[in-house]
């Protein structure tokens, strides 16, 4: 939720167990006056430094309480023995040490970062409380005679409720400041609503409290509005920060105006309120982090889909430079071929004609018969090597007319396979290396239909338009045949090398299953509008 580099230094004890002891002493001593029959801040105190200081120190810590406890007690003039007075005084802080050992053992960390930890640690004060009440009931079941049963009842419940509300107050104060402190930026967010909201809240709630009741028990429920905003604003600090301010000022206003101390019906709204606003501030603050947390997931996904595109932009442009390369190769070649043995072809063709009639002369009329044959097979052969290296079709009728007239049809009608086509839209929309590979997809899937699926009918459709910039070509083939086996032979390229050239134009390849036969969807985008306007279509 913070960042490391605005978040201000924590607090740190100095490694010294008499400065420790003697600050102990100080706070205790200043923390004493405020005390009420509802209201204990200095076994907050205890709570909260017992918690947060390592182990080694708690000697003088509970050394520090018992010689300020003296102090006072010689103040206001106790006569008490010391035997007395260590009976009285040591068993609640021994218990609650005892209580804080163990439960330390067992990973209680001074944490409010989330509902979960405030939780466990609410959970925990519950426990030491009821473990030090049991104690003072012990001791005072020793002292008092039967008689005083509802007097020791009343004094239990006066300690389960101030402890209880003591450390609700002073422990989150502690954890802020030594472990958990704001940041620059929040600390100046939190004065400014400080002025703003806590400021005007105190002053309502002195001008409703001067009024004769029900007003001071409204006054004091809405005082806990800002606490509640502070939850929301600024979390589990916010909310014990403005927890701490409103009891106090609550507590004096009552003795300004000489009110009778509240009761504890007052003391517990505000343990519930307290607990549930410290619950709200904890929830608010997992909130936000998670928020955070999740905002700078989405810049690193977001970063990574970016560095994604580029790479499968990268492995496109390769994927088209290679199908550029292999069709240049295969134009080459066939120009080779067409050349070089096409004309060969027709010289000995020339040559075996001009010699005809010496060979009819010499009885061989059959040799040249069937040199003419094989002549003749070898130019069908040549041409249906040139057509697959680079369909001349394409080039000299365009690519709608290569569709429906040009070698596809003679090889389904030969196959006896009934062709049909559906083309629509303006090719010279297209670039050369989608025009190139829409034929190229229907001659291998017409082959396939032929060879392999006994189909009886195949269909191509073709659209073309434009959308947003770019040109776009739907193109869908379709056959009647025996569909694809349930595990296609190794070695078989058909549909794979249909899939990876599809992929090298950045378009989409769908094989739809819910078809009888072999039912192809493809999808090619091309950014070649109004470049080529004179190609045939």
């Amino acid at each position: 939720m913070y960042h490391p580099c605005m978040r201000m230094k924590t607090f740190r004890l100095p490694d010294s167990g008499p400065f420790v002891g003697a600050a102990y002493v100080v706070f205790w001593l200043l923390l004493w006056p405020t005390v009420q029959p509802y209201w204990m801040l200095p076994y907050g105190l205890r709570f909260g430094a017992l918690l947060l200081a390592p182990v080694r120190y708690w000697g003088w810590l509970l050394g520090g309480e018992l010689l300020a406890t003296a102090v006072i007690s010689l103040a206001q003039g106790v006569p008490a023995g010391w035997a007395d007075f260590l009976i009285n005084e040591l068993p609640e802080p021994l218990v609650m040490a005892a209580g804080l050992w163990l439960l330390r053992r067992f990973n209680l960390h001074p944490s409010l970062s989330s509902p979960q930890e405030v939780t466990r640690l609410l959970l925990s004060v519950l426990l030491i409380v009821a473990a030090t009440t049991g104690a003072d009931a012990a001791l005072l079941a020793w002292i008092q005679s039967p008689d005083s049963q509802d007097l020791m009842l009343r004094v239990l419940g006066e300690d389960l409720l101030s402890h209880y509300l003591a450390i609700l107050l002073a422990v989150p104060l502690m954890i802020m400041l030594l472990r958990a402190p704001f940041d620059r930026g929040s600390l100046t967010s939190l004065a400014m609503d400080g002025l703003l909201v806590m400021l005007p809240s105190m002053v309502i709630l002195v001008l409703l409290s001067e009024r004769a009741a029900p007003q001071p028990q409204f006054a004091r429920v809405l005082s806990l509005a800002p606490v509640l905003f502070f939850a929301f604003r600024h979390g589990w600090r916010g909310a014990s920060l403005a927890m701490m301010i409103s009891s106090l000022g609550m507590t004096l206003v009552d003795q300004h105006l000489g009110h009778a101390p509240s009761g504890a019906a007052a003391y517990l709204f505000l343990a519930v309120a307290g607990t549930g606003a410290l619950m709200l501030g904890s929830a608010t603050d997992a909130l936000r982090r998670s928020s955070a947390r999740v905002a700078e997931q989405n810049v690193y996904l977001g970063s990574v889909n970016r560095r994604l595109d580029q790479l499968a932009q990268q492995l496109r442009g390769a994927a088209r430079g290679n199908l550029q390369a292999d069709e240049n190769q295969r134009r080459h070649l066939a120009a080779e071929l067409h050349d070089e043995l096409g004309q060969n072809i027709t010289a000995i063709q020339t040559h075996v004609k001009l010699a005809q009639s010496r060979l009819h002369q010499a009885g061989l009329e059959d040799i040249s018969t069937s040199i003419n044959t094989i002549l003749a097979h070898m130019r069908r052969a040549l041409h249906r090597l040139l057509d697959d290296l680079r369909p001349a079709v394409l080039d000299e009728f365009g690519l709608l007319r290569a569709l429906d007239e040009g070698p596809i049809r003679d090889l389904l009608n030969a196959a006896g396979v009934a062709y049909h086509t559906e083309l629509r839209g303006d090719p010279r929309l297209l670039d050369d290396d989608t025009r190139t590979a829409i034929y190229r997809l229907a001659q291998e899937s017409a082959t396939n239909a032929v060879k392999h699926a006994q189909a009886s009918e195949f269909r191509v459709r073709l659209r073309i338009g434009e959308r947003q910039g770019a040109s776009l070509a739907i193109l869908d083939l379709r056959d009647d045949g025996v569909g694809l086996p349930g595990r296609l032979p190794r070695g078989g390229r058909g549909l794979q090398g249909m899939r990876d050239r599809v992929t090298s134009l950045g378009g989409q390849f769908r094989l739809r299953p819910d078809h009888v036969g072999v039912h192809l969807r493809i999808l090619l985008r091309s950014n070649n509008i109004g470049n080529d306007p004179g190609r045939s279509t």
